[in-house]
């Protein structure tokens, strides 16, 4: 089942009742709250994947949010920029889970450096894909340094296709130079990989695994390294979203307008191809996580990505 990913950007009181997300909003969104009249919408919280707070005047309760991490959403907020600053998960989100943190944990150096040199190649093999959308011809050279990827990536192939790919993804956009912070639409590459991120976070709690302990990634000030590392292949389908918007509205604003959020928040349900087979990225996701919770187990050797 495809799970909803739900955006609030304007006042609202969010509570539960029933096993459903109660949304009691002001009619006039100037008034005050507790004055205005209400409006009340309920959504079954069994369909919801994803809830984005993008608002300081959202009331959240907390028996709604227990019931939420109960159901393994990912609750992410935003700061004052409407940036994405802040991520809920459960502590608990699978039967095995005390089992798959011991396989995680004891994985081995050369285990974990297998599983990222797959994930560097699935990466650069999707961001030729990219790059042939955006341009209409085949990046011969990013293949080959796809099929050039070893162990650990321990010729740092990752970087030098980066620095191509981020050279000739937006050539439209000639003065475009892939930072942080940057000028746009970096913001908007920024807004994707936030939601991306949790996308990613959701589905290694929903595989017993912990989001924290990255195969590559290792940062102390960092709760969520492998995740970091499990979502590299899925970038490029922010990039195509991004591309997409930039393309389709001549005079885009550089602004985070909720026109270019409601288009980076399809991202859940975007298109994309895994094992042979057409999905939702959130239920792609979820088929990468569990191939990783078998490749920890010993079970599998091969990690399952989307290709572009």
């Amino acid at each position: 089942m495809i799970k909803r990913t739900l955006y609030f950007g304007n006042p609202a009181y969010l509570s539960l009742a029933n096993g459903q997300l109660v949304i009691t909003k002001p009619d006039d969104g100037d008034l005050p709250l507790d004055d205005a009249p209400r409006q009340v919408r309920t959504i079954p919280i069994e369909d919801i994947g994803v809830v984005v707070l993008d608002n300081r005047q959202l009331t959240v309760t907390s028996g709604l949010m227990e019931h939420l991490l109960e159901n393994n959403v990912a609750v992410i907020t935003c700061d004052a920029h409407s940036m994405p600053s802040g991520l809920l998960l459960p502590l608990e989100g699978n039967t095995l889970q005390q089992e798959r943190f011991t396989d995680q944990l004891e994985a081995s150096l050369p285990l974990r450096k297998q599983l990222w040199q797959q994930t560097v190649s699935a990466k650069i093999e999707n961001q030729a894909g990219m790059l042939k959308y955006a341009n209409g011809e085949d990046a011969r050279n990013m293949i080959i340094w796809a099929n050039q990827v070893k162990s650990g990536d321990s010729e740092n192939m990752e970087a030098r296709a980066a620095s191509f790919y981020w050279k000739n993804v937006f050539r439209e956009l000639p003065f475009f130079v892939r930072g942080r912070y940057e000028a746009p639409p970096n913001n908007l590459l920024n807004y994707g990989y936030a939601i991306l991120r949790g996308i990613m976070a959701r589905s290694l709690v929903a595989s017993g695994l912990l989001p924290t302990m990255g195969i590559h990634h290792h940062n102390r000030y960092n709760a969520y390294c492998l995740a970091d590392d499990i979502m590299e292949p899925y970038r490029p389908f922010v990039d195509k979203l991004v591309f997409d918007y930039c393309s389709d509205n001549e005079n885009w604003a550089p602004t985070l307008s909720l026109e270019a959020k409601s288009a980076l928040l399809k991202l859940p349900v975007a298109d994309v191809f895994i094992d042979g087979h057409k999905s939702p990225l959130m239920i792609a996701a979820t088929a990468t996580t569990s191939s990783l919770a078998k490749c920890f187990s010993g079970e599998k050797r091969q990690l399952v990505y989307p290709e572009f």
